[in-house]
């Protein structure tokens, strides 16, 4: 087969969850796929991070915005190609697409009903741009795949489609993710303190960023020895907004906000964590979830949506909109020595059942059966 594939963001230096879905899933398809041919169209970009093989080959599409290089310049190259399909990977996809169509749909959160207003202007437009975009390419797809059974019921039912027409792939985690010793020189970076709290989060409103700092706030009150909080991909001028609005301001000097963290650096920032806060209100399925597990770190996180499918049934879940139970499940990691054992060892057995080679294998098989 000829088999095209979207991955417009993956050279971009700062990549995000999907931008990884992509190019690790690319990658082990790469490895052990040798008999297909593979053409992978992307933006141009500073992080040459997918080299080609004998039949693997990049095509660069330059072109200004988003919108114009999806629904103009990729379906004409992919019309020049004439590959057996076209797997797009990051929710939308062109509308007329010249080849049958292959979509990753991670979720439908822009369908949904918003939590509160985003200051974020590039996620604003993606939040219409989808809303205009996907209705109208679900009926031209041959498969639509998305992360998580949470999510595909979700699909399925907000959208009526048929029962085969959406199946379940999920994500791994890469592999470089794993306990680490000697992490000062790569935590130092971000923060000093050799012992801290750790916290990815955002401006999109789902990460849950306020109550999870309210719910911070109420840990340093009763814990005899609070540690500070690292807080990644979020700006110094937005966390302070955040904290005066709460009225929480008195933290901040024990909150360390770099803003983005490289990938590589993860691993050590993961390893050195006293616990990590995975506390949003919505994932469709939820990586740094597998990746702080992978690395040996308790992991507190929601009871919602996709996550107690991902973490497991022995997860330590909270209810994302309940500050004290947050706060109340970090005290309980810090007091109880044995629990935090379990779960640095339950962890580390949970990530395990994920990995991106499985994800490409049932990639590889829905487009052999197409």
């Amino acid at each position: 087969m000829k088999i095209a594939i979207e991955a417009q963001r993956i050279f971009r230096p700062n990549k995000h969850g999907m931008d990884f879905v992509a190019l690790e899933s690319i990658r082990e398809l790469q490895k052990i796929d040798k008999k297909n041919e593979y053409f992978i169209f992307v933006s141009p970009g500073e992080d040459r991070c997918l080299q080609e093989t004998e039949n693997v080959h990049i095509i660069e599409l330059h072109c200004p915005t988003y919108p114009l290089w999806e629904q103009i310049a990729l379906p004409k190259a992919v019309a020049k190609i004439k590959p057996d399909l076209l797997h797009c990977t990051s929710n939308t996809a062109p509308i007329h697409s010249p080849v049958p169509l292959v979509l990753t749909l991670h979720d439908i959160i822009f369908l949904e009903s918003r939590q509160r207003g985003n200051k974020s202007l590039y996620q604003n437009m993606g939040w219409y741009y989808r809303r205009l975009i996907v209705p109208r390419i679900l009926p031209k797809c041959k498969k639509i795949i998305t992360v998580s059974h949470f999510e595909r019921n979700r699909i399925k039912e907000t959208l009526q489609l048929p029962e085969g027409q959406v199946i379940t792939v999920y994500n791994g985690y890469s592999n470089h993710f794993y306990p680490r010793t000697d992490v000062s020189p790569i935590t130092k970076k971000y923060i000093q303190a050799s012992e801290y709290l750790f916290f990815l989060g955002n401006t999109d409103p789902k990460k849950n960023v306020p109550r999870t700092l309210k719910a911070y706030s109420l840990y340093r009150e009763q814990s005899s020895k609070p540690l500070p909080l690292l807080i990644a991909d979020i700006k110094n001028d937005v966390l302070d907004s955040m904290l005066k609005e709460m009225r929480i301001e008195h933290i901040r000097p024990f909150i360390f906000s770099p803003g983005y963290i490289h990938n590589t650096d993860l691993p050590y920032l993961y390893s050195g964590a006293s616990a990590f806060l995975y506390t949003s209100l919505r994932e469709s399925f939820g990586i740094p979830l597998l990746e702080a597990m992978a690395c040996g770190t308790p992991v507190i996180t929601s009871n919602t949506s996709s996550m107690p499918e991902i973490g497991g049934e022995k997860a330590l879940l909270v209810t994302p909109t309940d500050e004290r139970e947050i706060a109340e499940k970090l005290i309980l990691l810090e007091n109880d020595k044995i629990l935090r054992q379990e779960q640095i060892r339950y962890g580390l057995k949970q990530s395990q059942q994920f990995s991106w080679k499985k994800t490409a294998l049932n990639l590889l098989s829905i487009y052999s059966n197409l």
